[in-house]
């Protein structure tokens, strides 16, 4: 097995000679690959185990980084991501560290979206810092576990910094790959969650209840958090998913600012013989922040009147607004819309607290309203398939009972069914 050296070498081979030898000498195998897509005037003396003209053959076959009509930096990266792609599935891969610009960050970046889970990655480099590309990178990072190393100053050349950079580089991606615990299928299964703030105590009530049997994997349920679980959910990793906050998907609806990963939220589990309970935790409301576009004309605001609304202000960057009765209704059933569509409705649940969606709909609470709720209960009674059960729960969502309504709803459906895996499949 080896680790994976990444960088432009008629760019950066000072250090990456230096971590290709400190890798070395730490006892592991370093396979260098070239990602250069310059003009060939400056010609490197150390040699890439794969060069860059072969990653730009498996990219375009037909042509070649100088008559391609893609763009060099496309064409690049996608020859980087089948390379890894093959690695990891030949099982050469055990880890990968790069040190780039911001074209090789890019480059990078879009390449380890081939490597899985676990698999350490460690990019050194100043670019992903900059704030005109601020969401491109968040993006990347959202989606996989990859640490950056800030380089602060570039790092062609070398100096005391930049072999700096590199030997702290190597040592933490060798730790990294030292100390991995490799996944066991004797390790126990695992449990999909989505959660956020103000539906955390039902997630953690749900997780005393499975966690002796099941390991519990929790997302966070702010928009870019939903990202993950539409990446990791379809491969496979988990035995069940309990999405207790979907409310990225009310978000999208009304236009919220977690609408993030589009009409697609409620889709994520479609297709899988996967059993899926849906609870409504974060359709009570709409993130709105900050405060300031109460009063600035926002399209947001004004359409929907939410200065008239009730509003909890947890600072001023962070504000939640009251959906109403027609809002709920909508929401609802276009839920119900969605999860008809699954074609495995036994392993479906829809577990429906009547007391409250979050802890600020809770009486007492700055957005409570059991008339919006109640008419969200009724639209999706109107709209679902009725092989999709609803289970009503006479209690709020972060409450012990309906922990326990919600995971005995899954552990129903993964008992009757023998469900293992999330994997694409027909049951």
């Amino acid at each position: 097995m080896a680790i994976a050296v990444i960088g432009m070498l008629d760019e950066r081979e000072q250090a990456l000679k230096l971590i290709k030898e400190q890798i070395e000498q730490r006892g592991h195998k370093p396979l260098l690959i070239d990602i250069s897509v310059g003009n060939g005037a400056i010609i490197p003396s150390l040699k890439a185990d794969i060069t860059c003209q072969e990653l730009a053959r498996i990219a375009a076959p037909e042509g070649s980084l100088k008559d391609s009509t893609e763009s060099a930096t496309s064409i690049m990266a996608e020859g980087l991501r089948v390379q890894l792609s093959l690695l990891v599935e030949s099982g050469e891969l055990e880890g990968l560290i790069a040190i780039t610009g911001m074209t090789g960050a890019l480059i990078t970046l879009a390449a380890m979206s081939a490597v899985p889970f676990g698999v350490p990655k460690l990019l050194i480099s100043g670019a992903t810092g900059q704030p005109a590309h601020a969401a491109k990178f968040a993006g990347y990072f959202a989606l996989k576990d990859i640490t950056v190393m800030n380089t602060v100053v570039d790092t062609v050349g070398m100096n005391s910094l930049v072999r700096s950079l590199a030997i702290n580089g190597v040592n933490a991606v060798c730790g990294m790959v030292e100390g991995r615990s490799a996944i066991s299928g004797e390790e126990k299964p695992s449990i999909a969650i989505t959660e956020y703030g103000f539906c955390d105590r039902g997630a953690q009530y749900l997780r005393e209840v499975l966690e002796g049997e099941y390991d519990m994997v929790s997302f966070h349920a702010t928009g870019i958090g939903d990202k993950p679980v539409l990446e990791l959910v379809p491969r496979g990793h988990f035995a069940g998913f309990i999405d207790l906050v979907p409310g990225a998907f009310s978000d999208h609806l009304l236009g919220g600012n977690r609408a993030v990963v589009g009409p697609g939220r409620l889709d994520v589990a479609a297709r899988l013989a996967l059993p899926y309970v849906f609870c409504p935790g974060g359709f009570d409301l709409i993130a709105c922040g900050p405060a300031e576009r109460k009063d600035s004309n926002d399209p947001l605001w004004t359409s929907r009147n939410l200065a008239a609304r009730k509003l909890y202000l947890q600072d001023s960057t962070r504000v939640q607004a009251r959906t109403n009765a027609e809002e709920m209704a909508y929401v609802a059933t276009e839920a119900a819309k969605r999860l008809n569509q699954y074609e495995n409705k036994g392993r479906v649940k829809a577990v429906i607290p009547l007391r409250g969606f979050s802890s600020l709909s809770v009486p007492g609470e700055p957005l409570h309203d059991p008339d919006a709720d109640r008419a969200f209960v009724n639209a999706l009674k109107k709209h679902l398939d009725p092989a999709i059960e609803i289970i009503e729960v006479d209690s709020d969502i972060n409450s012990p009972t309906f922990a326990k309504a919600a995971a005995d709803a899954l552990l129903q459906v993964i008992r009757r069914t023998g469900a293992g895996g999330g994997k694409s499949q027909h049951a």
